[in-house]
């Protein structure tokens, strides 16, 4: 017996020469443990594939999923004001304007006012300004009207006449004054008008999350 077998080890633990028995795991552990990592890798992957098919099938029916923002709350959905109401303007033939030269250029009431009517206006009253206005209007113009016309008539006829300053008076009537400042030079381009005017009648939604 060698020297390095234990005491009381023989047989085919006996070592007889210089190397030392090889203590091994049983093979059918390692199976076992095997066997279980790939169970429980296969139940994570039909888990998964459950969660994908509930969200395929429920995404047709109509039902709509919460979602959350960073900050872990739901995002609003609910439109601004300004994207919810939508403005309704009056159309030029709906507009009756009085134009008057309040400048010392000769003419310009009567140039004017024939092309507003070529855009589709109503024209009433052309001459020269009132004295209060005459030769005192330093701007591009001012247009003068009863109150009700400041969401309405003085929107349509400003979008031809950049500058020019809003005011009210005591009228009771609906048609409006033009009245044409020292700065005037020009109404505005057509397009540029019809496009400006195009933009304040369109709604445009307010960008949010997902809803």
């Amino acid at each position: 017996m060698s020297m390095l077998t234990p005491p009381g080890m023989g047989g085919k633990y006996r070592i007889t020469g210089a190397k030392y028995p090889r203590m091994r795991p049983p093979r059918h552990r390692r199976r076992i443990v095997l066997a279980a990592i790939a169970g429980v890798v296969a139940l994570g992957l039909v888990g998964w594939g459950t969660v994908q098919l509930v969200d395929v099938f429920t995404a047709d029916d109509g039902s709509k999923k919460k979602t959350t923002t960073a900050s872990g709350r739901e995002p609003d959905c609910k439109p601004s004001a300004s994207a919810a109401a939508v403005k309704t303007l009056p159309k030029p033939a709906q507009i009756k304007v009085n134009v008057y030269n309040a400048t010392p250029r000769a003419g310009l009431a009567k140039t004017t006012a024939d092309e507003l009517k070529k855009r589709g206006f109503v024209i009433g009253k052309v001459g020269n300004a009132p004295a209060a206005f005459d030769k005192k209007i330093p701007g591009t113009g001012i247009l003068l009207g009863a109150p009700a016309a400041a969401d309405g008539s003085f929107t349509v006829l400003g979008a031809q006449l950049k500058g020019a300053k809003p005011q009210h008076d005591a009228r009771k009537t609906k048609d409006v004054d033009l009245l044409l400042g020292t700065a005037f030079k020009s109404l505005s381009v057509q397009k540029d008008a019809d496009r400006t005017l195009a933009t304040l009648t369109t709604t445009r939604p307010t960008p949010g999350g997902p809803c």
